[in-house]
């Protein structure tokens, strides 16, 4: 028996187009990949974490890093005068890497005594291109700051040769958690809770981390990530069953919606700071998806669904 025949759609039972049909077959073989042979995943997607980077210039990726490491500090209320004095001695993770820490890199050099980088796939990839970001990152410095920069390199006059993983260490585990038990003092991510494949456990893994006292802040991006046809939200029509054949593997988006997220964080030891929208759905897409959303969607509120991306900044609160 086919797919086409086998599986629904969606929650709501249409039948599957052919082009329907197409894309489950080729997503779901695509998905085995990334499950039994990750870095072959990685190769022949060319994923550096960054979406689409190709294009990208090696200063453009140098100076997309600078703007990241910025918008957290903003978003922490940290001026730019403070940033040394908050980092110093502290010890950071981030969750989502991609290809190059830069945003590690750079919390290093403003006066980070050590940080992790956490990750489902081994995406770290020290091309020559990486290595000219990180020269643009180095040349970009000054004084106290340029010295920490090139001293989390193995070889400051290599910066091919790696990172030093008394400064910068991977985790590169299957379950995208650190493992890491009352080690860090802030957590950071840019896009990537929404590709993660357990978002309870991956919170859970956040706490556990986390010091008393610690802060975490989260840029989250809740739209298909080019998997919608014609209404940013008709992703969410997909079957959970369909959905995890095509996509569990992948680190595409998870699809959770805000609520979600908000109920997460209430079920933690921790005090919420901030969590405020960056990009809102129309009422009138929400309306039209709605008929057809899938089942785990469809006691998400109006308001909520509308929600295409946020910011997150929560405190561990001590005991």
């Amino acid at each position: 028996m086919s797919i086409a025949t086998s599986l629904d759609r969606s929650s709501n039972g249409g039948r599957l187009s052919v082009s329907d049909a197409v894309r489950i077959a080729r997503a779901a073989a695509t998905n085995q990949l990334a499950r039994f042979a990750p870095a072959a995943y990685v190769r022949l997607t060319g994923q550096t974490g960054r979406g689409d980077a190709a294009e990208e210039s090696s200063g453009d990726i140098s100076q997309y890093f600078r703007q990241s490491a910025e918008a957290y500090f903003e978003k922490l209320a940290i001026p730019q005068a403070s940033h040394a004095s908050f980092l110093a001695g502290k010890t950071l993770m981030e969750y989502g890497p991609g290809d190059l820490p830069g945003v590690a890199a750079l919390m290093i050099a403003r006066g980070a005594e050590k940080l992790y980088c956490v990750d489902r796939f081994p995406l770290v990839n020290l091309s020559e291109k990486n290595a000219r970001v990180l020269g643009h990152l180095i040349d970009g410095s000054q004084g106290a700051e340029r010295d920490r920069l090139v001293g989390c390199l193995k070889d400051k006059n290599d910066p091919q040769a790696g990172f030093d993983p008394r400064r910068i260490e991977y985790l590169v585990r299957p379950g995208g958690l650190s493992g890491l038990i009352n080690a860090v003092d802030l957590v950071f991510s840019r896009a990537v809770l929404e590709h993660v494949n357990d978002l309870d456990a991956t919170f859970k893994d956040m706490s556990t981390a986390m010091r008393p006292g610690a802060t975490a802040v989260h840029l989250v991006d809740l739209r298909s990530h080019g998997l919608h046809k014609s209404n940013p939200l008709d992703f969410l029509e997909w079957s959970s069953r369909l959905w995890s054949l095509m996509y569990s593997q992948k680190g595409v988006p998870n699809r959770w919606r805000i609520d979600r997220y908000r109920s997460l964080v209430a079920e933690l030891p921790v005090k919420l700071l901030v969590l405020e929208a960056t990009k809102l759905a129309s009422i009138e897409d929400v309306a039209a998806v709605r008929p057809r959303l899938a089942d785990p969607f469809r006691g998400v509120s109006d308001e909520d669904l509308c929600w295409l991306g946020f910011w997150l900044v929560f405190r561990k609160e001590a005991g």
